[in-house]
């Protein structure tokens, strides 16, 4: 009897960030936008790849609706089959709107795409200051009826936001934030019924050590978040020398004031580990380093390269070989945080080209009953 063959969805998760708005003005200064901090970074140490330079699609602004489309066309290309745009709404009020709202207005990119509430508060993160909160997030019932309403009319009526049985497809990125997370899933659910839109699906990214079973808040699965910040193997420790200079206080080394990790150890460890719940979808990311936001604080994986990400992938799929799923590849261009599979100078288009080798052979028509895109 032959073997049934995986059949797996790629959805590639974008990060909205990449245009000036009002409030990045007022906070970080005039034009800021994620290419600010991309641009300025510099290597901390011998081999420490910074800065992560654009190539192939240079450093768009997306305002601008060719620059998505340009985006979608790539993905496309490299055999993605979708992007999950991160949403940003407190009470009300929308950050880096314009994207999005461009890609309903004009009906542009003709691409898949599903959102990700990013419902934590606004921060300083980015500077090293979490405490500094600047726009607060909230949570109450009337919210949760206005949000709901909201994401139903503009979203997910769209005939290209992707759907899993029929059903709209949203994460909730840090569902522990809320006071009653299981009360806001339901007044979601009626609402969505009561608007026609019918039957949600609904998951939540395993972040921050949270990895109970959806089942448990009410949800319908899981995305098992990558990188586990959670789970890193034993961190690159610093030279002798550098032990001795920094006792003597002639110098402090980045392995101090920073967390480095081998990408390569990580991957291993990552391969003993995988979902048991058939609703608990896996994701990979191809590198992690955000010292370009963070000079201190930062987290930052090394060698990490396309033939290890390949060789994990890999492995994810052989893991699915007999039974379907959504892969979640984090991120399509979180270029601040060394973590994208946009092409860059130094790798050109080599992890887009893995993707489209080790998941060329997929059988993705039935994947999903059905994706409506």
């Amino acid at each position: 009897m032959k073997k049934s063959q995986s059949k797996i969805k790629n959805i590639a998760i974008v990060l909205p960030q990449f245009h000036p708005f009002p409030e990045n003005d007022k906070w970080w200064g005039k034009g800021f936008t994620e290419w600010t901090n991309v641009t300025k970074a510099k290597p901390a140490f011998k081999g420490h790849y910074q800065p992560h330079l654009s190539s192939d699609l240079g450093y768009y602004d997306l305002r601008l609706p060719e620059a998505m489309e340009d985006q979608a066309n790539l993905a496309r290309e490299y055999g993605i089959d979708g992007f999950c745009y991160y949403h940003y709404w407190f009470n009300g009020k929308r950050l880096m709107r314009q994207p999005l709202d461009n890609l309903i207005n004009t009906g542009k990119p003709d691409f898949p795409f599903m959102l990700c509430w990013a419902n934590e508060n606004w921060t300083r993160r980015w500077d090293g200051l979490e405490s500094e909160i600047l726009i607060k997030q909230e949570y109450n019932a009337e919210d949760d009826v206005q949000h709901i309403r909201f994401l139903c009319d503009f979203y997910f009526s769209d005939s290209r936001y992707i759907r899993v049985d029929g059903k709209p497809f949203i994460l909730i990125y840090r569902p522990l934030l809320f006071p009653n997370i299981r009360a806001t899933l339901e007044v979601w659910r009626n609402e969505a019924l009561q608007r026609g839109i019918g039957e949600l699906y609904i998951g939540y990214m395993q972040t921050f050590s949270f990895k109970d079973a959806p089942e448990k808040y009410g949800f319908d699965c899981a995305v098992g978040f990558q990188p586990d910040f959670s789970d890193l193997p034993r961190h690159e420790m610093p030279s002798f020398l550098d032990k001795v200079k920094n006792k003597l206080k002639i110098a402090s080394s980045v392995h101090y004031s920073n967390t480095i990790v081998s990408y390569s150890k990580y991957v291993d460890r990552m391969l003993k580990k995988f979902p048991s719940q058939h609703n608990i979808y896996p994701s990979i990311f191809p590198g992690w380093d955000n010292s370009a936001r963070r000079q201190n604080n930062a987290i930052i994986f090394v060698d990490s390269t396309p033939s290890e990400f390949e060789r994990w992938l890999k492995s994810i799929k052989a893991q699915y070989s007999n039974k379907d799923t959504i892969l979640f590849l984090n991120a399509w261009n979180e270029w601040a945080e060394g973590n994208h599979l946009e092409p860059c100078q130094k790798w050109g288009r080599q992890y887009l080209e893995v993707v489209k080798k080790v998941m060329k052979d997929d059988g993705k028509e039935s994947v999903w009953q059905k994706i409506k895109s």
